[in-house]
């Protein structure tokens, strides 16, 4: 898959590509996976393009606040040859004229007190200023249909706020996964899938180790083999 990305602002991480093996993984419980699927916060729409690329009866949406990458994630889409529904604006404000089946996103999850980038496009896409965690959730559920779908990665140190309101907003907490940078560090990293209105029992998925030795581990390197992603950055004036 062929993506695009700007030279002078928010690149996306590795995060990203380990949401995306989380979602194939936790989706591989479902048979024939369809309906509408919305990326929020496309960005240059790398997440919502992996998985609809995987999931090729799922109809693509994405929403994204800033222009420049409204430019990119439709360019990408364009590229890779995958149709979407792109909605131009904060997803807070955003008035969808459906709702979703799955709604997935790479959100900005830094904490707003956080020393923050000079840079205007990495500041709204990494810091929750924007977005904060209980309006994103808050407003996921109301657009999202009964037993949707909800998947998305935040600062592990957020664990018990993401608890708490994901119960407030009636999600069911279906599975998590915590991402280490190495086996003898701290998780840096939650991987979350929520679902709305179940009752099933919580799954913790084994833990994701990052390096080994200053190199990738085995099943980092798997994931990159799946998401078989090439970047290209460009300048957008």
């Amino acid at each position: 898959m062929l993506l695009y990305q700007p030279k002078d602002g928010y690149c996306y991480n590795s995060d990203t590509h380990f949401l995306y093996n989380f979602i194939i993984e936790n989706l591989k419980n479902f048979k024939n996976i369809s309906g509408e699927l919305l990326d929020i916060g496309s960005g240059s729409g790398i997440l919502g393009l992996l998985v609809a690329r995987d999931n090729s009866r799922l109809n693509l949406n994405q929403c994204e606040l800033q222009e420049k990458f409204q430019f990119l994630t439709t360019t990408n889409s364009r590229c890779n040859k995958i149709e979407a529904t792109l909605y131009k604006g904060s997803f807070l404000t955003t008035q969808f004229d459906k709702e979703f089946d799955i709604c997935v996103s790479n959100p900005p999850f830094y904490h707003s007190e956080v020393i923050k980038s000079e840079n205007e496009n990495i500041k709204i896409a990494r810091y929750n200023d924007s977005m904060p965690l209980e309006e994103f959730i808050a407003k996921t559920s109301k657009i999202l249909k009964q037993n949707g779908k909800f998947f998305f990665c935040y600062d592990v140190k957020q664990i018990n706020e993401i608890i708490l309101c994901l119960n407030k907003y009636k999600f069911n907490l279906e599975a998590l996964q915590f991402v280490h940078p190495k086996k003898d560090k701290d998780a840096t990293l939650i991987l979350v899938y929520a679902r709305k209105n179940s009752k099933s029992l919580t799954k913790i998925l084994p833990a994701l180790f990052v390096f080994e030795n200053q190199e990738f581990t085995l099943d980092v390197q798997e994931i990159y083999k799946k998401c078989a992603t090439h970047s290209i950055k460009v300048e957008i004036l």
